[in-house]
C-alpha cells in the first residue's frame, strides 16, 4: 500500500515544511561545506601552479603527466570557460576533454593527441586571466601573496561553478546518515557495500549504502545502478527484496522537475530486471512542488519525508 503518494491531500503542507527543512540546514550547515570545498580547491590550485611554473608551462608534456588540472587551467582564462569551449574553440576532441577532466587521464590510443594537447596548452596561455596572474606581464617571479590571492580567486571559480553539487552532495550525505542512525536505533547492523555483497545476500535486518543493483537494458546489455541505501527488513522472508531508498534533496523547484525522469528511469529498469514487487522509494528534502510529486506518483514511486522519517517504519522497515 502507498504510504504518502497517494495522500494528495498533504502534498502541500509536506512540501511546505520539507523547504523549511531544507533552509534552516542551508542556513546552518552550507556556509561552511562551502568554506571546506573552497579551502580544499584553494590548495589544488596551489598545487597546479607549481606544476605549470606559475602558469608559464603549458606543454603537452605537462598536460599529459597531470591531465586533471584541465578544470584549474579553465577557471583561469578570462573570461573562465566552460568544458564545451575548450571543446570548441581549441578544436579538439571531445574524448580527451572527457578524459581529462572525468577520469584524470589521457586516451592514449587518440592519434591527434599530441596535436590536441599543444593547442589546449596555446588555448589557455591566450586567454590565460593576467589581472589574477599579475607576475605574467612583467616576468618577476611571483609573492606568496600573489600566489596565494591568485588561487584563492580560482578557487571561487571552480566552486562556484559546481557549488549546487557542492551542496547536493553535502546534504544528501547527510540525509544517509540520518537513515543509518534511524536503522540503528532500530537495531539494524549496517554492512559495508562491495567486497561481494549484492542486495540477493543481504541479512535480515541489514542495511547498506551504495549498493550496485545489476540491471538487464533492452539491448541485453548488464549494468548496474546504485542505490544510496538498501535495507532488509527483519522481517524479510527467503526471496523478498531489500527496500532501495534514493535520498534526494534540492535547493530550488525548477531542479527538481528538471531531473525528475532520473528516478522514474531507474525503477522502470529495476522492475523490467525483477519484476513489480521491487520496491524504490525516495527520502525528500527540500523544494519538491506538487509537480514533481504528480509525475512520481504516476509513475509508481512512494516517498518518506525527511521531518517525517518515522513513515519508513509503514513500508515494514
Amino acid at each position: 500500500m502507498p504510504v504518502n503518494s497517494n495522500r494528495t491531500e498533504r502534498w502541500k503542507e509536506d512540501s511546505a515544511l520539507s523547504v523549511d527543512t531544507y533552509n534552516a540546514w542551508f542556513m546552518k550547515f552550507a556556509p561552511k561545506t562551502y568554506r571546506e570545498a573552497r579551502v580544499g580547491a584553494t590548495k589544488e590550485v596551489e598545487m597546479a601552479l607549481t606544476i605549470t611554473k606559475n602558469m608559464t608551462d603549458m606543454s603537452p608534456k605537462l598536460l599529459k603527466e597531470h591531465p586533471g588540472i584541465l578544470p584549474i587551467l579553465r577557471m583561469s582564462t578570462a573570461p573562465p570557460i566552460a568544458r564545451d569551449r575548450v571543446i570548441g574553440l581549441a578544436g579538439v576532441s571531445r574524448n580527451l576533454v572527457t578524459a581529462m577532466e572525468k577520469h584524470k587521464r589521457v586516451p592514449s590510443r587518440l592519434i591527434t593527441l599530441e596535436d590536441d594537447l599543444v593547442k589546449i596548452g596555446v588555448l589557455i596561455k591566450k586567454l590565460v586571466d593576467k589581472d589574477i596572474f599579475v607576475w605574467l606581464d612583467d616576468g618577476k617571479r611571483p609573492t606568496d601573496i600573489q600566489i596565494l590571492r591568485a588561487s584563492t580567486i580560482v578557487a571561487d571559480r571552480l566552486c562556484g561553478a559546481s557549488s549546487d553539487p557542492i551542496i547536493r552532495n553535502a546534504q544528501e550525505a547527510r540525509q544517509r546518515k540520518l537513515i543509518g542512525q534511524w536503522l540503528d536505533m532500530r537495531r539494524y547492523k549496517f554492512v559495508k557495500a562491495g567486497e561481494g555483497l549484492t542486495f540477493d545476500k543481504m541479512l535480515p535486518g541489514t542495511y547498506a549504502f551504495h549498493l550496485n543493483i545489476p540491471i538487464t537494458q533492452r539491448n541485453n546489455k548488464r549494468v548496474n545502478i546504485p542505490v544510496d541505501v538498501a535495507v532488509r527488513p527483519k522481517s524479510a522472508s527467503h526471496g523478498d527484496f531489500p527496500l532501495f531508498i534514493e535520498a534526494k534533496s534540492a535547493g530550488d523547484f525548477t531542479n527538481t522537475n528538471k531531473r525528475r525522469k532520473e528516478e522514474a528511469t531507474k525503477i522502470a529498469q529495476l522492475k523490467a530486471t525483477y519484476g513489480e514487487s521491487i520496491r524504490y522509494v525516495l527520502f525528500l528534502c527540500g523544494y519538491f512542488d506538487t509537480g514533481y510529486l504528480g509525475y512520481e506518483a504516476a509513475e509508481g514511486i512512494d516517498w518518506v519525508w525527511e521531518h517525517r522519517i518515522d513513515d519508513l517504519a509503514e513500508f515494514g522497515v
